[in-house]
């Protein structure tokens, strides 16, 4: 299950690589120089390097006791898994969005590049871009729709403060989609001296498997974790998808692990059958866009149409071609968690064990505690906590109805 994807870029009938004549070229040096640097030790000595010193990882791996007692104390008599969380809030710039970038900047300044350009919808990996481009001295450029750019102002400030420029999208709905198209035409006008650097498991190939293999630090180190704390491997994985990167990362290390059951969880916005939702496996269809093919939420015309979450980072209409493939083989269980229930976990683990996730992170735990109610109390799951809340706040305190 890990050896994908083929020469050209597809899993199974997913991804590949739709772009135009222009960029092809820019496309396949992109795969020679990553090619190069995944065979060279130095590459891969200095990536451990600052994923250690600057990023801050190992992230731990910890056992949430007061959340998995609350479960049991609900769940029938014998049944409650414990849960242990793994903690990519706490790397440096609070997100797991900054393993991949660290990687593909340091792929860039190996390519000669001076320039990087990026999209952002929540707004964590525009800052975990801004943060390596100051690191390394680089010029950067951050494409936001003006939706999220009003919903994540505390990002878009700490950008600003970080020397980024950010430009705020107004074509289309406002949103990851718009900034996404933006960023690949900036991309295309500076080709000589600019990088584009994708934050998620789409695009295309190389962009799915090189966010994948940057990102799937994390789930090594949760599988050497959890077999350190238990002596064995977990029964479930879960994590929250919307492109899908923190969840390929946590994923893909436990993919021929069948014992191991896996679960991607999409953002149901106000429901599945409300017509305001970002859930693209559950009620998309495959069809291309930004440079691969794999599931979109899409009209009976193939347009692509508007979508809803309250997490700005889950707001996208497709989702990363391995994802599609791993849902058509089976191996991953996809399902999906409401606004409400994300909030409601989003306040269990905030008040239960004073950690305040990410709206992104609050949807995987909103299936896991249901998920957890299920099994027996010797079971444990993994949840992938991959990010801070701090950015969500306003957001959380409008819903709540507080006024800050």
């Amino acid at each position: 299950m890990r050896a994908g994807p083929d020469a050209q870029g597809h899993f199974g009938p997913y991804g590949g690589r739709f772009v135009a004549e222009t960029l092809m070229p820019l496309m396949l040096d992109l795969e020679q120089a990553w090619l190069e640097a995944r065979r060279d030790p130095a590459f891969h000595a200095e990536l451990r390097r600052h994923l250690r010193n600057y990023v801050g990882r190992p992230s731990p791996l910890w056992r949430a006791d007061r959340l998995t007692e609350t479960i049991r104390h609900q769940a029938p008599t014998g049944k409650g898994a414990s849960l242990y969380l793994k903690r990519e809030d706490l790397n440096h710039t609070g997100s797991h969005k900054l393993n991949n970038v660290m990687g593909q900047i340091l792929l860039a300044r190996r390519m000669g590049k001076k320039r990087i350009v990026a999209e952002t919808g929540a707004g964590q990996h525009g800052v975990a871009t801004a943060t390596v481009c100051a690191l390394f001295g680089m010029a950067c450029k951050i494409f936001m729709g003006k939706t999220d750019v009003e919903r994540q102002k505390p990002n878009v400030f700490r950008m600003h403060l970080l020397g980024a420029e950010v430009e705020a999208v107004t074509a289309g709905g406002g949103q990851l989609k718009d900034a996404m198209n933006e960023a690949m035409r900036d991309w295309v006008e500076h080709v000589d001296d600019t990088y584009f650097l994708v934050g998620t498991v789409a695009g295309p190939h190389p962009y799915p498997a090189m966010v994948r293999d940057f990102q799937s630090v994390l789930g090594h180190e949760a599988r050497h974790q959890i077999q350190q704390q238990t002596g064995r491997l977990p029964d479930a994985i879960v994590a929250a998808i919307g492109g899908g990167s923190n969840a390929m990362g946590l994923f893909h290390p436990f993919l021929d692990d069948q014992t191991v059951a896996i679960y991607g969880v999409e953002a149901a916005g106000l429901g599945l059958d409300s017509g305001r939702t970002a859930a693209s496996l559950e009620r998309g269809a495959p069809g291309v866009l930004h440079g691969n093919r794999t599931y979109l939420l899409q009209d009976d015309d193939g347009q692509i149409t508007d979508t809803h979450s309250i997490s700005a980072g889950l707001d996208y209409p497709g989702i990363g071609p391995e994802h599609s493939w791993l849902r058509d083989k089976g191996r991953v269980n996809y399902v999906a968690a409401t606004d409400d229930e994300a909030l409601d976990a989003f306040q269990k683990l905030t008040r239960l064990e004073g950690i305040i996730p990410a709206l992104e992170s609050a949807h995987g735990l909103a299936y896991a505690l249901k998920l957890a109610a299920t099994l027996p109390e010797g079971a444990t799951i993994i949840v992938n906590i991959s990010g801070r809340g701090d950015k969500d706040v306003p957001t959380v305190a409008a819903r709540l109805g507080v006024k800050l």
